[in-house]
């Protein structure tokens, strides 16, 4: 993924905080269950919907799981726009972007090996996975994997040296 643009918004003096330093605290600290993470949708009649989510940072991308009946999922099918947010070491973090439905099941296998990694078993059945368990907003099996394009992602650093920063992606 390439940034297009990096904006410092730190009205500090504090210099522009690095994409990297925000990718590779996903990439070690997603797919923790001490990790929240916030999916926010909108509803068909405008309404924002917030809830929590588990998600890995996996191939450059956030992943996440959803049942096709849930609000989250029936929000994506009509309107694939999105918010996530985390609070990671360091960092506070808001990824902008599009989320869409993963059917590849080659692709759907490396991701659920991903999430077997960090502790959830997580099996491909078809197009979707299965496991024993999953978050209670998850709905009941099997569940649709989605992936999440950024479009933009801001961050807030909750530690020295400080920072604020704006990214673009293309």
């Amino acid at each position: 993924m390439t940034t297009i643009e990096t904006r410092n918004l730190d009205q500090y003096g504090n210099t522009a905080l690095p994409w990297s330093l925000a990718r590779d605290l996903l990439a070690t600290e997603s797919a923790s269950k001490d990790v929240p993470f916030f999916l926010n949708t909108v509803r068909p009649d405008g309404r924002p919907h917030s809830v929590g989510i588990g998600a890995v940072w996996f191939e450059d991308a956030l992943h996440f799981v959803s049942g096709p009946g849930t609000r989250k999922s029936r929000n994506l099918a009509e309107n694939p726009a999105c918010t996530v947010s985390v609070r990671l070491t360091g960092m506070d973090l808001v990824l902008e972007g599009d989320a869409h439905r993963i059917t590849d099941e080659s692709t759907l296998d490396r991701i659920a090996a991903r999430y077997r990694e960090s502790g959830w078993p997580a099996q491909r059945d078809g197009q979707a996975f299965t496991a024993p368990y999953t978050a209670p907003s998850g709905g009941p099996p099997p569940w649709h994997v989605y992936r999440i394009t950024l479009r933009a992602a801001h961050a807030v650093a909750t530690a020295e040296p400080g920072g604020a920063t704006r990214w673009t992606f293309g």
